[in-house]
């Protein structure tokens, strides 16, 4: 039997895509290495600096993945929790931040207290929640009052250079090289279909208006496939 390959946009894809990443997460972190030639990296940094003082406090690695955010700020942060719906994913990455609490549940119902958290990061991984205003709604209410929100993702591009870029990617970087690399080319294909059923980031914004984060505000990073949202929850 084949495996299930998720459709981009579809309300039930949830079981699907966490099959899916169980499927390619040994070989997850080399394919991206490769993908993005470190890229990602330098936009994760920013992110983090995004985050101000509270990374420095307790900090939430929203669909966390294989844990690149908790390991940039393993050692920096008071504490840090790592929670992604794919079990396979968090125990491949618990290397880069040992101390760091590993939660697999869905981002839609975090399993999470009121108000823990001076800080939630999320790359690359909130498009892939079926329901992600349920996701934003869910990371304002484990957020501190003042906490911060920031999203890295590749948004719907409005550009012309940006949809010339995203064109590129999608249709031949990563199904091609995502998929020689981890040997699963529908997932890659599923990613880049999930990039095209996305939001825009002015929706995204508006999602994080809707759910009563404030200060709300984003913009494109370099090179413009990928942007970042920043949002705070009112004090």
């Amino acid at each position: 039997m084949s495996a299930a390959v998720p459709v981009a946009g579809d309300p039930g894809r949830g079981p699907a895509v966490q099959a899916m990443f169980a499927r390619i997460a040994v070989g997850y972190d080399r394919a991206n290495a490769i993908i993005s030639l470190g890229i990602d990296r330098a936009w994760r940094r920013i992110a983090i600096r995004e985050l101000g003082a509270a990374a420095d406090g307790d900090v939430l690695d929203l669909c966390a993945g294989t844990m690149d955010f908790s390991g940039m700020l393993h050692g920096r942060s008071r504490s840090l929790t790592a929670l992604d719906f794919c079990e396979e994913m968090l125990t491949l990455g618990q290397g880069k931040a040992p101390s760091a609490r590993r939660v697999c549940a869905d981002a839609r119902e975090m399993p999470l207290a009121d108000a823990v958290f001076d800080g939630c990061v999320a790359g690359f991984g909130i498009r892939n929640v079926p329901e992600p205003a349920r996701a934003v709604a869910e990371a304002l209410r484990v957020l501190r009052p003042g906490g911060v929100l920031v999203v890295v993702d590749f948004f719907q591009p409005t550009t012309w250079l940006a949809r010339f870029l995203a064109a590129t990617y999608n249709r031949i970087v990563l199904p091609v090289v995502g998929g020689l690399v981890s040997g699963d080319s529908a997932a890659y294909r599923y990613l880049a279909e999930s990039m095209a059923a996305w939001t825009d980031r002015a929706g995204f914004e508006r999602m994080c208006r809707d759910a009563g984060f404030v200060d709300v505000s984003g913009r494109e990073l370099f090179p413009p496939v990928a942007s970042i949202v920043i949002a705070r929850k009112p004090a």
